[in-house]
C-alpha cells in the first residue's frame, strides 16, 4: 500500500535529518521510498525553503506534481481571510485523490510554522519496527496521513509521534 505522511519537527533542520535516515534505511531495503519533500521554515524567514525529491522517478512524477501543488499553495501563495480557504479548498479537490483531505492541508499550513520543518514523504513497503529503531531520538510529530485511525496509531506507537 501506498503510504503519504507529513511529519512536523520542532527545529529548522529536523525534517532534514529526518530525510538522511529514512534514505539511508531505503539503501538497506527497511523501506521504499516513493518520493519526498522537505519543507524547513528558519527563524526569520518569511516562508520555508522546500526541496523536491525524485526517489523513483517513474513513479513519482505525479508526486512531484502534487509536492509543487501543495507546498507552493501552502506557504508560497500569499493567503489572506477567505483566499486562504478557497486556495486550500482549490488544493484539496485536486489531492482527495491521494488520500489529502482539505483538514490535513489545514492542519500542514497551521502547524508548519517560522522555526520547525517538515517531511512529506510517500512509501511503499516497510519493516516498521527496524525503521522505527533508526528514527529514535529524532522527535516528530505525525500530523497527516492517508492511514487509518489504526494504522495510524500503530505508526505513532513505533515512532513516538504525538
Amino acid at each position: 500500500m501506498t503510504t503519504f505522511t507529513v511529519w512536523k519537527f520542532e527545529s529548522a533542520d529536523g525534517a532534514e535529518e529526518a530525510a538522511s535516515v529514512l534514505k539511508a534505511a531505503a539503501r538497506e531495503g527497511l523501506v521504499t521510498i516513493v518520493d519526498h519533500a522537505v519543507a524547513s521554515w528558519p527563524v526569520g524567514a518569511s516562508r520555508p525553503d522546500t526541496k523536491q525529491s525524485h526517489d523513483e522517478t517513474w513513479r513519482s512524477a505525479g508526486w512531484g506534481a502534487l509536492w509543487g501543488l501543495v507546498i507552493g499553495a501552502l506557504f508560497f501563495v500569499p493567503l489572506v481571510g477567505g483566499m486562504a480557504g478557497a486556495a486550500i479548498g482549490a488544493v484539496s479537490r485536486a489531492t482527495e485523490d491521494a488520500g489529502i483531505t482539505r483538514e490535513q492541508l489545514e492542519t500542514i499550513r497551521t502547524q508548519v510554522t517560522e522555526g520547525t520543518s517538515a517531511l512529506f514523504v510517500v512509501t511503499e513497503e516497510g519493516d516498521l519496527d527496524r525503521l522505527g529503531e533508526r528514527f529514535r531520538g529524532i522527535r516528530s510529530k505525525l500530523i497527516a496521513t492517508n492511514l487509518t485511525e489504526a494504522e495510524r496509531a500503530v505508526l505513532n506507537e513505533t515512532f513516538g509521534g504525538a
